[in-house]
C-alpha cells in the first residue's frame, strides 16, 4: 500500500476508504492479508485522483469503467486554463465547498464532534494536498477573519485548533517515508506559538518522501540548527504565523543561517512570513506561499539531493 500511495499521490487512508466505500479497486490479497495491487489498479487510482483534482466527485468517478474514466480525464486536461482574473472555484469547483461551510458552522456552534465528522468525510473525498489547501487552509483563514471581526471568540479558535491538530497528527501517523529519505527539520521560530502550519508542513514533507524531524513551536535558532546538524538534515522549514512584526525574528533568522551547515535549504511560510521577506532574502531562505509551492520545492530539492 505504501508503494501505491507514493505512486498515486493518495494517502493510505484514502486508498482504504475508496476501496471500502466506493469499490474503486478490488486488489488481491496475500496469505497474510496484505493487499496486492495490479498495474491496472494503480492506473485507475491515478486517473481518479486527476478527476477529483479537476472538480469531479468521487461517488461519480468511482462508478466509471476504465475507458470512460480515461476519456473523462482526457477531456478535463484538454480544457483551457483559466485566465488570470478567473476564479478557481468557478472553473474547477472541488467537493470541499460544502465541507468548508459545514466545518465553519460546527465551529460557530462549538460542536467538536461535528467538526471531526467533517474532517473525516473530507479525508475520504479529497486527496491529501486538496485536504490541506482546499479545506484546512481556507478554514483557518475564515477562523482568523471571523475572530478579527468579533464573530467568534477564542473558545471557537481553540476548539477548531484541537480538532484540526488531532486530524493532522493522525494523518502523519500513516505516512511512511523511505528508510534513506533525506531529513528536514520542521519547527516554528522563537516567539511563534501557532502549531498548525508547522504540522501541515511536516505532513507535506513526509508525503513528498522526506524524513521529518518535527520540533514543534517556539524554538530558538540554536536548537533548530543543532537538530539539523544532529539529524544531518538537508532542509529546514519554518512556520511563521503571528506576529508579523516581531523585532527578534530577523536576528533569529540571521543567527539560524550562520549556525546551519552549508548547503542546508531554508524555507519559511505561513500567514506572517511575507512580512519578513527582506530578511528571508538576506539569509537565502525561500518564501513559500502555498502548500502546493512547498510540495513542489521539496520534490525538486529531493531530486537534487538524490
Amino acid at each position: 500500500m505504501q508503494v501505491v500511495a507514493r505512486a498515486t499521490g493518495l494517502s493510505p487512508d484514502v486508498l482504504r476508504a475508496w476501496e471500502r466505500r466506493y469499490r474503486a479497486v478490488d486488489p488481491g490479497r496475500t496469505p497474510g492479508a496484505h493487499r496486492l495491487y495490479s498495474d491496472a489498479d494503480i492506473a485507475r487510482l491515478t486517473l481518479m485522483r486527476k478527476a477529483l483534482a479537476a472538480g469531479r466527485r468521487i461517488g461519480f468517478v468511482a462508478r466509471l469503467p476504465m475507458e470512460e474514466l480515461e476519456l473523462l480525464v482526457a477531456q478535463d486536461e484538454a480544457r483551457p486554463a483559466p485566465g488570470p482574473l478567473a476564479s478557481r472555484r468557478t472553473i474547477s469547483p472541488l467537493p470541499e465547498s460544502s465541507l468548508l461551510a459545514r466545518g465553519f458552522a460546527a465551529i460557530e456552534r462549538l460542536d467538536g464532534p461535528a467538526l471531526e465528522r467533517v474532517l473525516t468525510d473530507a479525508g475520504v473525498t479529497l486527496t491529501m494536498p486538496q485536504m490541506l489547501e482546499e479545506l484546512l487552509v481556507p478554514l483557518l483563514q475564515e477562523i482568523g477573519t471571523a475572530w478579527r471581526h468579533g464573530r467568534i471568540g477564542i473558545r471557537h479558535e481553540h476548539l477548531a485548533t484541537a480538532a484540526i491538530r488531532a486530524w493532522l497528527v493522525g494523518a502523519r501517523q500513516v505516512q511512511s517515508p523511505p528508510a534513506h529519505a533525506p531529513a528536514i527539520v520542521v519547527a516554528t521560530p522563537a516567539g511563534q506559538v501557532h502549531e498548525l502550519g508547522a504540522l501541515m508542513a511536516a505532513l507535506v514533507a513526509e508525503s513528498a518522501g522526506w524524513q521529518v524531524i518535527y520540533l514543534g513551536v517556539d524554538l530558538p535558532a540554536d536548537e533548530i540548527a543543532a537538530a539539523a546538524r544532529q539529524g544531518e538534515a538537508r532542509a529546514v522549514a519554518l512556520s511563521v504565523v503571528y506576529p508579523p512584526d516581531d523585532p527578534r525574528l530577523p536576528h533569529d533568522l540571521r543567527r539560524l543561517r550562520r549556525l546551519l551547515p552549508g548547503g542546508v535549504a531554508l524555507f519559511a511560510g505561513g500567514d506572517a512570513a511575507a512580512a519578513y521577506a527582506g530578511v528571508l532574502r538576506e539569509v537565502d531562505a525561500r518564501l513559500v506561499e502555498s502548500i502546493s509551492e512547498l510540495r513542489e520545492a521539496l520534490d525538486a530539492l529531493r531530486r537534487r539531493v538524490a
